[in-house]
């Protein structure tokens, strides 16, 4: 038991990419449409290229989206709005204005026609509200029918026919001069003014209401092919009514409800093919990548992000199909040559590519723009941290995304007209949501505590605080880091080394002397020597110990896990001879082991410059009379001894590589030593 145990801790690492590996399979194959998978392309405006096609069973031929929205202006244009007639305002409006009368005209008129007036008024209102009065002005064709609702019951009546508040006037007016009552015309208009409100409104909750219902009784189908019938020979093109019945068929076959047993059999099919290409990913990063396969948050972040977009992918098409170019796929592979190479995010983008491949239409479209997009993303983004490069590099994929959109258009289409402008500013959006690849990198880093070149930006900033203590407590240190980091740089940019990441080590590197910076000959002003107190190894552990106490201070400063790796290895497993040889003389006895730094080695190209630049610049303060011949050796015998010592054993930087270091290193010293070249007397 204590064996399997004891097993079982040893694999950890294993078992937790396994577990990984079948989660994130698991959550791609749950996110991607459980449908069948129609297997035929269809090539509109080509001939068919497949065997003559049957109908496997009855389905109904769905109408263009051209139809659809024909059909839907029509049920629009022919709608007949809804009008609300409120029945108590004309008894109201007659009750008022016969007040009215008492009150405007003469009592000596009245007493010879008020009857007469009463009777005029009353048919007058009786004719105004016939079809009620409306208050807007003239909204709708005159001959456009309207349904007129009064109480329950609805009536057909021509719009025209309903009075509008400005016609009322001019039809009192008319009524009065016809009936003989020109004399009056004043007070009869004071009359009808004082009394009369409209009665008739929109009612546009109604009207809406039943235009949905219309819109929603729409048939999306027309026709039927049965069971066995051809639908399309071999060598016809797909066009028109054909194109229409093949894209019917597609829908159908994506559609039906299938039985326990296919539906299990297409969630092997799907399983099967997620997990060989999650496969393919691992076995790509144990191959070509071992220090990312090793590194069980690098594995996890990189699934991380595969599910990521998987899942904002689907999220994007159940919501609307049509912004599916909105999603800003190529963020992947920026965020993955952002933190690890471009090749690595390539294969990742274009993997990522090919599952989503199963959750779009017109995937080979799809996945041809996506993988061209993700092939300029790499090529031209370099140095991320410079926002510049940035937008070029969107201006580019989206002009990507336009050109090749374009392109598929014309050739399904045949013609230029049928290129459609809302898909351009999907491009165009998508092309502004990779933008936000920037605040997302940051918000990794906190995530997986990684770090990209805009993070080592910020820390090569020698205004930062943890630069500015070592300045001012050991200036001496902090200069010796500066030309460090400059020759670092350089042989970095060489041999196509991380030139950042190469630079913050350095500046970094040597942080550990602010506890006892008088100990170290940089930082000593006075011909005083504080070792001349100690012990050889009391001084050797003092010296040895600044590596120790700079990962204390760099872990309290939270600088990231590959800047702590310069300090731990940037003098690696070599002895502080100086203080060995010292201790020899006075004991022969004496183990080198008690004079040895612990380690490690150098375990990357980067940490291997920072060794041999550091070793390098600190002993060419030795140098009392340089020379170009006496620097050539200098460097020559510094460096080939740590090679002897085996310190770049762990480091994967080529014999080739390291001579170009050396030759950059020679030619830097000369140029801070200002030697020119010694011509034979």
């Amino acid at each position: 038991m204590s064996d399997f145990i004891n097993k079982l801790y040893k694999n950890q690492a294993l078992f937790y990419k396994v577990f990984l590996y079948v989660l994130t399979a698991v959550l791609i194959v749950y996110l991607l449409p459980k449908g069948g998978k129609f297997k035929y392309d269809i090539p509109k405006g080509k001939p068919w290229q497949y065997e003559n096609l049957y109908a496997p069973f009855d389905f109904a031929i769905l109408k263009s989206d051209e139809e659809l929205k024909e059909e839907r202006n029509e049920i629009k244009n022919s709608h007949i709005p809804y009008y609300s007639y409120d029945t108590l305002v004309p008894s109201k409006v007659k009750k008022e204005a016969l007040q009215q009368v008492q009150n405007v005209f003469a009592d000596s008129i009245l007493k010879s026609y008020q009857k007469i007036i009463d009777n005029f008024v009353t048919k007058t209102i009786d004719k105004i509200y016939e079809h009620g009065l409306l208050q807007e002005s003239n909204r709708l064709e005159p001959d456009q029918l309207v349904y007129l609702l009064k109480g329950n019951e609805a009536s057909e009546v021509s719009y025209k026919k309903i009075m509008k508040q400005g016609e009322v006037r001019s039809f009192i007016t008319h009524e009065i001069e016809a009936a003989g009552f020109t004399s009056f015309k004043t007070e009869l208009l004071e009359v009808f003014f004082n009394s009369i409100e409209p009665n008739v409104t929109f009612n546009s909750e109604l009207t809406q209401k039943d235009l949905q219902s219309k819109l929603d009784d729409i048939s999306y189908t027309r026709g039927i092919i049965e069971q066995g019938s051809r639908i399309i020979a071999k060598g016809e093109v797909v066009e028109g009514n054909k194109y229409n019945i093949l894209r019917s068929l597609k829908a159908e076959y994506e559609s039906q409800v299938w039985s326990k047993s296919n539906y299990n059999w297409i969630i092997v099919g799907y399983s099967t093919l997620v997990a060989l290409a999650l496969l393919m990913l691992l076995l790509f990063m144990r191959k070509y990548r071992p220090n990312i396969f090793e590194n069980n948050v690098k594995v996890t972040f990189i699934f991380f992000n595969i599910i990521f977009m998987v899942m904002l992918t689907t999220l994007v098409v159940n919501f609307n199909i049509q912004y599916v170019y909105v999603v800003p796929l190529c963020i992947l592979p920026l965020t993955l040559k952002a933190f690890f190479d471009a090749r690595l995010g390539l294969f990742t983008h274009v993997l990522t590519v090919l599952l989503l491949g199963f959750i779009v239409p017109n995937s080979y479209e799809y996945m041809f723009l996506q993988i061209i997009a993700g092939i300029v993303t790499i090529l031209t983004v370099s140095e991320l941290y410079k926002r510049a490069n940035l937008f070029i590099s969107v201006g580019q994929i989206t002009l990507v995304y336009i050109i090749s959109y374009f392109a598929f258009t014309i050739i399904q289409e045949g013609e230029i007209q049928d290129v459609k402008i809302e898909v351009f500013l999907t491009f165009l959006l998508g092309g502004l949501a990779t933008l936000f690849v920037q605040p997302l990198i940051y918000v990794y880093e906190k995530i997986f505590g990684m770090v990209s070149d805009m993070s080592l930006l910020e820390l090569s900033d020698t205004n930062s605080k943890l630069l500015k203590e070592l300045a001012e407590k050991a200036p001496g240190t902090f200069h010796h880091s500066l030309n460090v980091a400059n020759l670092a740089e350089a042989a970095a940019n060489e041999i196509n080394a991380n030139a950042m990441l190469s630079r913050v080590g350095a500046l970094y590197h040597d942080i550990g002397k602010m506890q006892n910076p008088t100990y170290f000959t940089e930082n000593q002003t006075t011909s005083v020597n504080s070792h001349d107190e100690l012990s050889p190894r009391e001084s050797a552990q003092i010296i040895i110990d600044h590596v120790i106490k700079g990962i204390e201070i760099a872990k309290k400063n939270n600088l990231p896990d590959r800047v702590i790796d310069f300090i731990r290895t940037h003098h690696g497993t070599t002895t502080v001879y100086y203080f060995y040889r010292k201790e020899k003389e006075a004991n022969d006895n004496t183990s080198s082991l008690d004079f040895r730094y612990p380690g490690p080695i150098p375990f990357s190209k980067e940490t291997a410059i920072l060794m041999m630049c550091d070793s390098v610049e600190a002993a060419s303060k030795s140098l009392k009379e340089p020379t170009s011949v006496l620097i050539d050796n200098f460097v020559e015998k510094i460096i080939n001894k740590q090679m002897e010592e085996g310190q770049f054993l762990n480091s994967n930087i080529t014999f080739k590589e390291i001579q170009m270091v050396k030759k950059i290193l020679k030619r830097k010293l000369k140029n801070i030593y200002h030697l020119r070249i010694e011509y034979p007397e």
